[in-house]
């Protein structure tokens, strides 16, 4: 059994990614706040659609939106590009993080 549990831990380890992108929100799942306009800025806007219009936070890498299992945490980096590592459940395109940091 422990050596199961080893390897269970192990193979999770190893499937988790890192992902950079932009923290937005699925309503402006591109960042492209534009349309919405819920505020002076992109942030603002971000923040206000999770807040007042039920949105979630996600990343988007320019190609994809991956919902945040961490709703929390983006909100600090709301419109900021971010580093994001954790598993992702390419099925749902969410990601189950592990931890949000500034990308350099």
């Amino acid at each position: 059994i422990a050596s199961l549990l080893a390897l269970t831990a192990l193979s999770a380890a190893q499937g988790k990614q890192t992902f950079v992108g932009t923290i937005t929100d699925d309503m402006c799942e591109r960042a492209d706040h534009s349309l919405m306009q819920m505020g002076p800025t992109d942030a603002d806007c971000t923040r206000e659609c999770i807040s007042a219009h039920g949105a979630v936070y996600v990343l988007y890498d320019g190609t994809n939106a991956y919902t945040l299992s961490d709703q929390r945490t983006p909100e600090k980096f709301a419109a900021q590009r971010v580093r994001v590592t954790g598993l992702l459940d390419a099925k749902t395109k969410t990601i189950q993080v592990d931890s949000i940091a500034a990308a350099r």
